[in-house]
């Protein structure tokens, strides 16, 4: 499992977007008669809104084309940062193109992070906040000779995603509110350095035996609701009497944050409990009990046993309220 923190898969949607594999490739736009179809694929529709695609009943060429399809005015998507946005997916097999999905009427966006595929991450890169972009990608820039089993797609089948991008958030963006503790007593002290994962002192006595949530920084952004698609930096430990624990997981580790759908079983029930209501641009420390965390089986991969209290330090960048 990628990141121990989640206890149920992200969305399918999610993961197809960012699980980067295939060769790279710098090509932004087909050429030639063999990318004739490839190019023919239409789009209409508004901005941020279901968009309508055509895609010709024939076989895919097998250039990459990427279009700028509405161009927006925002800031510009670099590699040192993460995208939230709206997107469609279609797996071109053959000549019958089909919808994998859409998070149009899924519920609310997606956060691209991480590693992209390679035609997508050629069609982003660059575009600018509020701007629409068509990526129809060939085998070679998206899921390479592995093809993807688990959605279905074959290593033959061309992807289309055109993508609204929201948004973007550096990697490195941590808690922007006011300081208001660093935690301490009866329980831990978390200590930031920008970009790096929290150093957190446990102090020399048992941990509460129910969730308790101590804000450190006070953000002044909206307030996290039950299914809100919501973005943190984080870093976690396990309770050990007077140690400063190494962290078992951090999104600071991977320069990437993290995004979920609160109240959905996405993460441990600590999280789900303990951060709703809490601001955006806040800290919030969670520990954590068993009973919410991973329960009596633990999570025996990142070395949690089924005793173990866990420490989260948990940086709240924002939130997107679900589709209606």
């Amino acid at each position: 499992m990628r990141r121990v923190l989640a206890l149920s898969a992200i969305p399918l949607l999610a993961a197809v977007a960012v699980a980067g594999c295939g060769s790279s490739s710098s090509s932004s736009s087909a050429s030639g008669s063999s990318s004739t179809a490839n190019q023919s694929v239409a789009v209409s529709g508004t901005f941020d809104k279901s968009p309508t695609v055509k895609i010709p009943h024939v076989n895919a060429g097998s250039n990459l084309v990427t279009k700028t399809l509405i161009k927006g005015s925002g800031t510009k998507l670099t590699t040192a940062d993460s995208l939230v946005g709206n997107f469609v997916l279609y797996d071109w097999s053959g000549s019958t193109p089909k919808l994998l999905g859409s998070t149009f009427s899924s519920g609310g966006p997606t956060l691209f992070s991480g590693q992209m595929l390679p035609g997508l991450e050629s069609a982003l890169i660059g575009q600018k906040v509020g701007s629409r972009v068509l990526a129809v990608i060939p085998p070679k820039d998206g899921f390479g000779t592995s093809g993807n089993s688990q959605i279905g797609v074959k290593p033959t089948d061309t992807l289309v995603f055109v993508v609204d991008m929201l948004s973007t958030i550096p990697n490195t963006q941590g808690a922007t509110g006011s300081a208001v503790s660093t935690g301490g007593g009866s329980l831990p002290t978390v200590t930031e350095t920008a970009g790096k994962p929290a150093t957190i002192k446990v102090p020399s006595a048992n941990p509460p035996k129910s969730l308790t949530v101590k804000t450190l920084v006070k953000g002044s952004g909206s307030k996290v609701a039950k299914g809100d698609y919501v973005i943190v930096q984080y870093t976690g430990v396990i309770w050990k009497n007077g140690k400063t624990p190494t962290p078992f997981d951090s999104s600071w580790s991977r320069s990437e944050p993290f995004a979920f759908n609160i109240g959905a079983g996405q993460v441990v029930p600590g999280w789900d409990k303990g951060l709703v209501g809490q601001s955006v641009g806040s800290r919030v420390m969670l520990v954590i009990p068993p009973a919410d965390g991973y329960g009596s089986a633990g999570a025996p991969s990142a070395g949690i046993t089924g005793k173990d209290t866990l420490v989260f330090s948990v940086d709240v960048l924002a939130t997107y309220a679900p589709t209606k």
